[in-house]
């Protein structure tokens, strides 16, 4: 349940609520999906950290939405608010450039988003550009740790149904060019901005020090990895088209 909210700097943002579904976990994969996207050229909307205060909710009528402020109390996610976007709509006649398809589902296969499907695009199309939101979907790795070299090695197979696969002509160019962009200094740099408290313990991973340092490792090892998840977007998008 995000919301759109006025911000102490007077900018307009969605808030990503730490009280809500999969609490955390979904802001840690919103910020890292993101950061990475934005490195590879794409366009991400700036994402802030922004702090709710207890005092947002005591009013607040609908005990739903109360819970959830009162859950969220602390350091929660936020990105640029985009008005006037629309959704991203192959039926209104929207396509995209081989180059941005290929390199959008070469993104999306690499940090396991499944979250990209004609059901649910979370594409926006603001000022003639597509923009990339919503990616507390992706990073599924991180709700089970026991598995995480397994998931490094994914061919990611639901990327069959992410919606630009059809224009995505050239994905070996867009492999190679991610490989150009992304490095195991650029994923620690990513990890070193991941709050402390939204780092909670798992087994493997008992505090934020280990925690960052296994995001940059698995990161990495998915990028060394990523020949598996390229040829599997390219064999989806031969049996699609």
């Amino acid at each position: 349940m995000p919301a759109l909210v006025e911000a102490d700097d007077l900018g307009l943002y969605v808030i990503k609520f730490r009280g809500a579904g999969q609490g955390t976990l979904a802001l840690l994969a919103e910020l890292v999906a993101g950061e990475i996207g934005r490195a590879l050229g794409l366009r991400v909307p700036e994402l802030v950290f922004i702090e709710v205060d207890a005092a947002l909710g005591r009013n607040e009528p609908d005990q739903e939405i109360r819970d959830l402020l009162k859950a969220s109390v602390g350091l929660n996610l936020a990105l640029d608010y985009l008005p006037g976007s629309v959704m991203f709509d192959p039926a209104a006649g929207d396509d995209a450039t081989p180059e941005l398809a290929s390199a959008a589902v070469w993104f999306d296969a690499f940090v396991t988003n499944v979250d990209r499907t004609p059901r649910n695009p979370n594409l926006l199309r603001w000022h003639r550009e597509l923009y990339f939101i919503d990616h507390g979907a992706a990073l599924y790795f991180h709700h089970k740790w026991q598995k995480v070299q397994e998931a490094a090695l994914s061919p990611f197979a639901p990327i069959r149904e992410h919606i630009l696969l059809p224009w995505a002509t050239e994905i070996e160019a867009a492999d190679a060019e991610a490989h150009c962009r992304l490095s195991e200094k650029l994923f620690e740099e990513i990890a070193n901005t991941l709050p402390d408290d939204w780092l909670r313990p798992d087994p493997g991973v008992p505090d934020p020090v280990a925690k960052r340092a296994a995001y940059r490792d698995y990161l990495s090892r998915r990028l060394e990895a990523s020949s598996i998840f390229a040829k599997e977007a390219i064999r989806a998008r031969a049996e699609l088209v």
